[in-house]
């Protein structure tokens, strides 16, 4: 079948604003019309209507122009751009990203006094993201309606999803003068909607709910604790003192209001009102693949938690998508092998460096590259330790150690040669100096500083294999009991901790260019 594409009408060409407001306000109408478009024509094509062209809507973008050398003075890492230029990137779900982008528009508009362009962009939105959350459209088609629909309707593409802006390999496409046109943002408005949708599938929970503060963990056991404490807090009125120990102790509300789990199953804190939207969860016959669970806040400075599982293809795959939500920091907690003999099970390891033998991050990230610890995550996570053991000074060294932590791909690391080979696991990690071993923490710390969200890690020590304490059933249960709601408290305290010293300061430049995008 061959097809003629239509688009909707023209409009009279981008409009340029400079007040932040009122152009996210207009990029906001332009995707409403497209959205729009595409949903009433898909329901006149499920309704058994065919079309005589292609249906066609694209993404609204922003774009700005800078004729100058002359550099924002400002104190932040982002919100402007490198040098002289033309500027844009497509935008999508004002409904959800709608405070990010006004922060942004914000500060192009302060930081370069130039006015913003809204307009439509030359890039389709794939009709699949264009359902409503509880639109299940193929499943309804006949094999030939299904064909028709792709002829029909515009398909997700692949080659506007890709990460080149994030992984520096990105070349500015020209605009119709053939100037060079360069990217504001680190992802296409159709790649965000890629993760967006990949979310729903990994996590059993919608976008909307995820928080900006996120941790990970590869043990269920953590999961298990974040539920009974997220539960807890629910019965608490609000006004009461924060339930996490180590908390501020000065009596005000931690701001939490809701605690989401997987199915979109939401319950409210005593005292708050129920929304519309709390009533359509229900939970899944199954748990998704990796499962979150959301502690809100209005200001979206609550904290997820995420059961990445075993292994970094899991810890890369879930990172991959959070990273569009650009959350302000996510920080693993697990378990880890401990490869020093004065290490004792239940010692936690905050580490300042890793070793990245996890093979999933190698074309996107050279080996090259080195991942440096971010100080505001370390100075955060080493109080929390203080504040929940009450420990300090020798005491507190006594049960945590700073190093370097090995990430590896094999999970029967043990079993690979010990001798006579020209490399050994025990001489690579003796190399290295690192001083435990797991398989996710140095790929959330690699693509945390690839895609510029700010990353820590804090382990605790379960087994010594290459000391001959391995993990026993007896061992394990004892030590889960014992340590793993200490450990999550930590996370916890530190999650407050970095909100408290502020937003601003997370964003740190160690993790951006000489050629960075504006967008943080």
């Amino acid at each position: 079948m061959t097809t003629t594409t239509t688009t909707p009408p023209p409009d009279d060409g981008p409009r340029r604003y400079t007040d932040a407001q009122a152009a996210l306000d207009a990029a906001r109408g332009l995707y409403d019309a497209s959205l729009a478009r595409l949903r009433d024509h898909l329901q006149r094509f499920l309704a058994g209507e065919d079309f005589p062209q292609r249906v066609r809507a694209c993404y609204p973008r922003v774009a700005v122009h800078i004729d100058t050398v002359a550099r924002a003075d400002t104190p932040l890492a982002y919100g402007f751009v490198a040098g002289p230029g033309r500027y844009e990137t497509t935008l999508t779900r004002p409904d959800l990203f709608g405070d990010y982008y006004l922060e942004q528009f914000r500060l192009l508009l302060r930081n370069h006094g130039v006015a913003l362009e809204i307009g439509s962009s030359t890039q389709p939105i794939p009709v699949h993201f264009s359902f409503a959350e509880h639109d299940h459209v193929e499943g309804t088609l006949t094999p030939e309606r299904r064909t028709l629909m792709r002829d029909l309707f515009d398909l997700p593409d692949l080659g506007a999803m890709d990460d080149g802006i994030a992984n520096g390999t990105h070349e500015p496409t020209p605009d119709a003068s053939g100037a060079a046109v360069h990217p504001l943002a680190l992802f296409t408005a159709a790649r965000v909607d890629y993760s967006l949708h990949r979310l729903r599938h990994y996590t059993g929970t919608t976008p909307e709910h995820f928080q900006n503060f996120v941790l990970f963990t590869n043990y269920q056991f953590y999961i298990d604790e974040f539920i009974k404490l997220g539960h807890e807090l629910m019965h608490l009125p609000r006004g009461q003192a924060s339930l996490f120990e180590g908390g501020s102790g000065d009596g005000q509300d931690d701001g939490y209001v809701a605690f989401v789990e997987p199915g979109n199953v939401v319950m409210r804190r005593t005292g708050c009102t129920l929304e519309p939207g709390d009533f359509l969860g229900a939970p899944p016959p199954r748990l998704p693949q990796m499962p979150a669970y959301h502690l809100v806040r209005h200001d979206r400075a609550g904290i997820t938690m995420v059961n990445i599982g075993v292994g970094p293809s899991n810890a890369k795959t879930i990172t991959d998508h959070i990273a569009v939500l650009r959350p302000h920091a996510w920080i693993m907690l697990g378990h880890c092998a401990g490869l020093r003999t004065t290490q004792q099970l239940g010692d936690y390891v905050l580490a300042h460096g890793y070793v990245r033998e996890d093979h999933v991050l190698d074309e996107e990230l050279p080996l090259w590259v080195p991942i440096p610890p971010l100080a505001e995550i370390q100075v955060a996570l080493e109080a929390a330790v203080a504040d929940v053991t009450q420990l300090e000074r020798s005491e507190l060294k006594r049960v945590m150690r700073t190093g370097t932590v090995a990430s590896t791909d094999n999970r029967n690391w043990e079993l690979l040669p010990f001798h006579h080979s020209h490399s050994t696991p025990e001489r690579r990690f003796s190399q290295s100096r690192a001083i435990a071993l797991d398989m996710e923490s140095a790929t959330i710390a690699a693509n945390g500083f690839r895609f510029r969200v700010p990353y820590g890690t804090l382990l605790c020590v379960s087994d010594k294999p290459l000391h001959g304490e391995i993990k026993l059933p007896g061992m394990a249960n004892h030590f889960y009991r014992e340590r793993v709601n200490q450990h999550l408290r930590i996370g916890l305290r530190a999650v407050e901790l970095l909100r408290r010293n502020g937003i601003d300061q997370l964003h740190s430049r160690k993790l951006r260019s000489f050629a960075e995008v504006a967008f943080q």
